[in-house]
């Protein structure tokens, strides 16, 4: 059946916004009850970042999203990660940490034996995990503390430094392989020699995340060490779908579309669309009776309108009269005026004088 544009568009809205209900409805149930997890992968990463959309009126905002995926290795004996889910809202890390329960229940993140969490140093990034798994293994993306000793490095040049041509590839090797001790050491010197504000600010936030940056153990135990899964996703879950040529959208349609999009790229539309299709049907019935209920409310009000008023037209009330005399006499007829009457005359007379009145009298007699 070919459809409009239009109603291609109200169909999904109206369904994403169902199935965002559910999803909403599904998360205050484990927040009330708290079943326990199902049964998920023993080794277990998560990671989340933000990708910016446009919204109407020339506003940019931040899309949140959260990736889960199994840890194992390749056949060349890579550590990679695995069947990856995407969850993705438009909203403040509060929200989003609620948000995100129902996935992470339904992957069973409280039931792996070992999880890690590589992300960037972001502070709403720290309370995700500790909100999910307190005890994930925390790693620094490597690529982003790449980006931190490359713009040292950049600084030094400006400031009149000299540094070898490969000296970013000799660093970023050494803290790989052996560590952030002596790396950060190193960047502390160079700090010191071409001190400014940048230096500083670049050198404080690696040292404040040198816990994060143990690669050598991570590697060791088997751990992802960056987090392309969600940087991908950023791309090709949220991107791809709300960040098209001239798009502009509505905050209150990001979320309904991002759960379908996420749908599509988890392998569960059908799960969703069957849940959302009888969330509208349910909403449906309930307009319906909430409809039927209030015409027959307004039907029983309008019987009993009438009802009063032909009570009060046959039985007309009778006006009590103030004067007992003339509520017992009989109503006498109005007279008739008289042919010389004229309406003409004026209404006041000016009453005879007392002479005119007794000489007319004398005149009689």
């Amino acid at each position: 059946m070919r459809v409009s544009k239009a109603t291609a568009q109200r169909a999904t809205l109206a369904t994403g916004q169902a199935a965002l209900a559910v999803w909403d409805a599904q998360v205050e149930r484990l927040k009330q009850e708290a079943p326990q997890a199902p049964a998920g992968a023993e080794k277990q990463a998560l990671s989340g970042d933000g990708a910016m959309v446009h919204l109407v009126g020339g506003e940019w905002a931040e899309v949140k999203t959260l990736t889960i995926g199994e840890v194992t290795r390749n056949t060349r004996g890579e550590v990679c990660t695995q069947q990856l889910s995407y969850c993705s809202r438009l909203g403040d890390a509060a929200s989003f940490e609620q948000a995100t329960l129902l996935e992470t229940h339904r992957r069973g993140l409280d039931q792996a034996a070992e999880v890690c969490a590589v992300q960037d140093g972001a502070l709403w990034l720290q309370g995700l995990v500790d909100y999910h798994r307190a005890d994930a293994v925390r790693i620094l993306d490597f690529a982003h503390a790449a980006e931190y000793l490359n713009a040292i490095g950049q600084a030094v040049r400006a400031a009149g430094g000299r540094l070898p041509a490969r000296w970013l590839e000799g660093v970023l090797h050494r803290l790989k392989h052996q560590g952030p001790a002596r790396v950060l050491q190193h960047v502390s010197w160079l700090a010191a020699r071409y001190p400014s504000s940048l230096m500083q600010e670049l050198l404080t936030y690696l040292q404040k995340r040198e816990a994060h940056m143990q690669y050598p153990l991570y590697q060791e135990a088997g751990w992802p060490i960056g987090s392309g899964s969600v940087e991908s996703a950023n791309k090709l879950v949220v991107e791809a779908r709300l960040k098209g040529a001239g798009m502009r959208w509505g905050r209150q349609n990001v979320n309904p579309i991002l759960l379908l999009r996420n749908a599509v790229c988890n392998r569960r539309w059908n799960e969703t669309w069957a849940t959302a299709v009888t969330q509208r049907q349910a909403l449906r019935s309930s307009w319906r009776q909430a409809d039927s209920q209030q015409r027959l409310a307004g039907a029983f009000w309008t019987l009993v309108f009438w009802g009063a008023r032909v009570s009060r037209l046959s039985h007309p009330s009778v006006a009590a009269s103030t004067d007992p005399a003339a509520a017992c006499s009989p109503e006498h007829p109005t007279r008739r005026l008289g042919a010389g009457y004229s309406w003409r005359q004026p209404f006041l007379r000016r009453p005879a004088s007392t002479s005119a009145v007794s000489g007319e009298a004398g005149a009689k007699k």
